[in-house]
């Protein structure tokens, strides 16, 4: 039965509707903004045990967590036999072959919806960790050619490999509605069940990004302990995951032209490409009024590595030094795992001698009050989308420092100044320069607050993906009346282990 536009699967991993940030901020806006669609959440999360953060409107029909971690079900824990493990050895050297070995020419998607049926019927994780498929991989790490072979991998390396790679395939046994639309809300894991369900029902598929998925995980193992055969193997399957995630969705949604371009350039179709920003609503963001009577820099986000708050910091101490009486205000929470990146911060900040000044205040309901304590809003991240922290400061009519990562230099135009990222030095001028014209600060506050209600509204954001379903369920894409919403249920799938943050990572929380 075809759903004329009404109903959505929105696939997410990390994030909505258990992690605050703007992944999850963008997921929520979708929802509620549509109360006339009905949406099925499939969430990929670490345990399974996360708790909701989000309160579910009623038109989200179905929430499922769906582990990455933990023992599997039992009903997956006997390995094929005979002629099905004859089938699934061939295979899986065929997945290891195109992930290591392109030049042999097999492709990895032919290899991935033949997993995908013995995922389905419950029995890839006995056969990935069966003693004949880690004898596969040791055998395709040694061929004389791969310069895997020159690193030694040894028998750990394999079940290491094994276990990460069985973790990340996990999602192909998850099933989908087959009467609506597979929205994946980032590459990577989160489009698993999409490919799946388009490749074997035709579910139509729609993919948006925020952050680059990709470039993200290879951030990410830059710091994992793994040996480099781990690495090359992991990110290689991140990357052909990539890559046929943009060749075979319907439409690509990125969030700015940045990442339209790496898509582009990961073979998406450029026909199949439309770019939707993110948006406010100016009402909910209004103008912050005065500045606070003590110099301040305020942050607002999630306290996570990729915000790079080491930079901001050290961009404070050298500003302090100028103006002793600055103080930097970084509102948000500390997921889950993150605690000791916390720790690293108080620490860097007591080295720099600036721990009276620096004060983390956690997360906060009144968003736009983070805003207005500062004199300027900085953002400091190595990556980014199209951050909503950035455009929500700019509808507080706030002054803003920000990296030149993503989608930011779009988003600002010429309402604020752009930085390099990791260049603490260049970002202390800057905020330096604009801490010391206020009449500065309060033209980039005006213009920014003008460019937020000119081109980056809620509604319009809405409005478009609105379209989109409509379009992608064959129906003529024309508003239709809203009508009462059924019951709500959540699945959960419960699962033991903790999560390794290269596994479960989500798109860029703001």
């Amino acid at each position: 039965m075809p759903s004329r536009g009404r109903h959505v699967t929105m696939l997410t991993e990390g994030t909505y509707p258990h992690v605050h940030g703007g992944v999850s901020t963008w997921c929520d806006q979708l929802v509620r903004g549509m109360p006339e669609v009905d949406f099925d959440v499939l969430a990929l999360t670490g345990s399974g045990r996360e708790p909701v953060t989000w309160d579910l409107p009623s038109n989200v029909v179905r929430h499922t967590a769906f582990p990455l971690w933990g023992p599997a079900p039992v009903r997956a824990r006997r390995a094929p036999r005979g002629r099905e493990r004859r089938r699934f050895l061939d295979t899986y050297e065929r997945l290891l072959l195109s992930l290591l070995d392109p030049g042999t020419g097999y492709d990895f998607g032919t290899s991935l919806y033949e997993l995908a049926v013995l995922a389905r019927r419950g029995r890839l994780t006995a056969a990935l960790r069966s003693e004949a498929a880690l004898r596969s991989l040791m055998w395709t790490w040694a061929m004389p050619h791969l310069p895997t072979r020159a690193a030694r991998p040894t028998v750990h390396d394999a079940l290491t490999a094994t276990d990460l790679l069985e973790h990340a395939l996990r999602p192909l046994a998850a099933r989908i509605s087959t009467g609506g639309v597979a929205h994946a809300v980032s590459s990577g894991l989160a489009t698993l069940p999409a490919l799946a369900a388009r490749h074997f029902e035709g579910v139509p598929f729609l993919l948006t990004e925020h952050g680059i998925y990709l470039r993200e995980r290879y951030l990410g193992y830059r710091t994992e302990k793994q040996s480099w055969p781990v690495k090359a193997l992991m990110l290689a399957f991140y990357r052909e995951l990539n890559t046929l995630g943009y060749r075979e969705a319907d439409l690509i949604t990125p969030c700015n032209r940045y990442n339209r371009r790496w898509e582009e350039r990961g073979g998406a179709p450029a026909d199949r490409i439309r770019t939707v920003y993110n948006g406010v609503d100016p009402a909910l963001f209004p103008e912050a009024g005065p500045e606070p009577a003590t110099p301040t820099l305020s942050w607002c986000g999630r306290v996570d590595p990729i915000k790079d708050l080491e930079t901001l910091i050290r961009a404070y101490a050298i500003c302090r030094a100028e103006l002793p009486a600055l103080r930097l205000r970084l509102f948000g929470p500390v997921p889950a795992g993150n605690e000791d990146y916390r720790t690293r911060l108080e620490k860097l900040a007591a080295e720099l001698g600036v721990t009276d000044g620096v004060t983390f205040e956690g997360r906060v309901t009144d968003v736009p009050s983070a805003y207005a304590a500062g004199s300027v809003v900085v953002l400091s991240s190595i990556s980014e989308g199209f951050p909503f922290s950035l455009i929500e400061a700019m509808s507080c009519g706030r002054a803003t420092v920000s990296t030149d990562v993503g989608g930011v230099r779009e988003a600002v135009g010429d309402t604020g100044i752009v930085v390099p990222p990791r260049e603490p030095a260049v970002m202390a001028a800057a905020l330096s320069a604009l801490l010391g014209d206020g009449a500065r600060r309060a033209e980039l506050g005006r213009l920014a607050r003008q460019r937020v209600v000119d081109r980056f509204t809620l509604n319009r954001s809405v409005d478009g993906f609105r379209r989109i379903y409509r379009e992608l369920a064959g129906e003529d894409p024309s508003p239709r009346p809203d009508r009462p919403a059924p019951e709500r249920r959540t699945v959960r799938t419960p699962a033991l282990r903790r999560t390794p943050a290269a596994l479960v990572a989500g798109g860029t929380p703001a």
